[in-house]
C-alpha cells in the first residue's frame, strides 16, 4: 500500500520530509526498513542558524550528498531495492540532457533545492509536456506566480505542476532553481520499477 505524502512540521525539515516523501512515492509502505526513516532524520537537519541554534537553518548539501550515498549502499546490501545519485552545481537543470528529466522520465523521484522565501527542498515525481510533478511539503503557500498549477486530488504523488520556465531560472523567486554554483538535486530510484534504455523509447541519456 502507498501512503500520502506528507508536509513538514515545522519551518526548518523540508530536507528530511521531502526525502521521506520520495521514498514514500516509489515504495510501499510495507517495504520501507525504519533504518531507513530513522536515518534520513538522523543524517538531516545538520544546519545550525546565526544565533547557533542546531537545525534552525535546515539541511546542508553535505548532508544531502551523504544520505545520497548511504541509500546507494544500503541498496547494494541488499536492505532494500533503492538507487541514488547527488548532483550539483552545473549539472543541476532541466532539458534534453538533463539527468533531472532523465531519472523522472525513468520513474525515479528527486529532491531538488530550490527557492521559495530562502532555500527550500521539494520532491519531483513526475514529468510531461504539462510540466514538472512537485509535491511541496510547506502547507499553505501559495505563490503569486500564476504559472504554478495547484493539484489537491493527487496526495500520492503531487501538489503542484510547475512548468520547466519557472525552474531554470537563476533568480530567486519562488521555485527558482537560483545561481548555478548553489544548486543541487538528488535522484532516487527503485531499481524494480525504474525503466532502463531497452523499456523506453524515451530514454535519452
Amino acid at each position: 500500500m502507498k501512503t500520502p505524502l506528507r508536509y513538514q512540521m515545522s519551518e526548518y525539515d523540508c530536507g528530511p520530509t521531502s526525502m521521506l516523501n520520495a521514498v514514500s512515492y516509489l515504495f510501499e509502505r510495507e517495504a520501507v526498513p525504519p533504518e531507513l526513516i530513522r536515518n534520513i532524520m538522523l543524517f538531516t537537519l545538520d544546519v545550525y542558524n546565526d544565533a547557533g541554534d542546531f537545525g534552525r537553518s535546515g539541511t546542508s548539501p553535505a548532508a544531502m550528498a551523504f544520505l545520497s550515498n548511504w541509500l546507494s549502499c544500503f541498496g547494494r546490501v541488499g536492505k532494500l531495492p533503492v538507487s541514488s545519485r547527488y548532483l550539483s552545481g552545473d549539472s543541476v537543470f532541466f532539458g534534453p540532457t538533463s539527468l533531472i528529466n532523465d531519472a523522472l522520465k525513468r520513474r525515479g523521484a528527486v529532491v531538488l533545492r530550490l527557492f521559495l522565501e530562502g532555500a527550500h527542498y521539494v520532491a519531483l515525481t513526475g514529468i510531461s509536456d504539462e510540466g514538472v510533478q512537485v509535491f511541496d511539503p510547506y502547507f499553505g503557500y501559495r505563490t503569486p506566480d500564476q504559472r504554478v498549477k495547484y493539484v489537491g486530488d493527487r496526495p500520492w504523488a503531487c501538489n503542484r505542476v510547475i512548468p520547466l520556465e519557472v525552474f531554470d531560472s537563476e533568480g530567486t523567486a519562488d521555485y527558482n532553481l537560483g545561481p548555478m554554483e548553489g544548486r543541487e538535486a538528488v535522484l532516487i530510484f527503485n531499481n524494480n520499477t525504474m525503466l532502463t534504455e531497452e523499456d523506453t523509447v524515451e530514454y535519452i541519456i
